[in-house]
């Protein structure tokens, strides 16, 4: 399954973004998500769905980021009904991708709580259609920064799991502390082709 966010690209032709307060310009973006299920070839033939996304840029239009990861876990929902109906399980589901969204923010929270609040906000929860929790966060706290340039040094990227006993984090792929020489100066360089590190996690896969 696909699913799109429809609009305007090249950041926006430079902010020239039309009118603000028309939703159909503001919340029309060129972001995407996709996600597919998997049979694992193993005895108890588990489906795991996996989903990955890219939500949309700009700081400034939080609502704009909201309303993308809401639509994406709704038609997250929709396909696991999908595909538990066609094969009769319950699958688990990965959620990867680059959130432009940092923990803690209004994005982040609903992820894994439902609650839309941020540190400096007024809170607003509700229930999640799938609830999710953060490999990273699970296993020791999320990474110092996953997105490293003169300008920006922070955590955007996530992998989110469905916390089930199907499932399970056994390790998570390492990354460099802010002081480490193969980051210096920001990203990308010779050692990191782009601006963003990579991360990644190994599932065990129960019965």
């Amino acid at each position: 399954m696909f699913c799109r966010f429809t609009g305007l690209t090249e950041k926006d032709k430079e902010k020239g973004r039309g009118d603000p307060d028309d939703p159909r310009v503001r919340l029309k973006r060129d972001c995407v998500g996709i996600m597919a299920a998997f049979r694992l070839k193993n005895a108890s033939q588990n489906l795991i769905i996996i989903a990955n996304t890219h939500i949309y840029w700009d700081p400034e239009w939080v609502d704009v980021k909201l309303a993308q990861a809401k639509y994406l876990l709704s038609r997250l929902e929709q396909f696991k009904t999908l595909v538990s109906e066609k094969f009769e399980c319950m699958p688990s589901v990965i959620v990867t991708g680059d959130f432009n969204s940092t923990p803690g923010d209004q994005v982040y929270n609903y992820i894994i709580s439902g609650s839309s609040s941020s540190e400096a906000g007024a809170e607003c929860s509700e229930e999640l259609p799938i609830p999710l929790c953060s490999v990273y966060a699970y296993t020791r706290g999320e990474p110092a920064f996953t997105n490293c340039t003169p300008g920006f040094t922070g955590t955007l990227d996530y992998v989110f799991f469905s916390p089930s006993g199907c499932i399970q984090p056994v390790s998570f792929l390492e990354l460099p502390e802010e002081d480490s020489t193969s980051v210096s100066g920001g990203l990308p360089n010779y050692r990191h082709p782009s601006d963003h590190l990579p991360i990644g996690a190994e599932f065990q896969v129960h019965a």
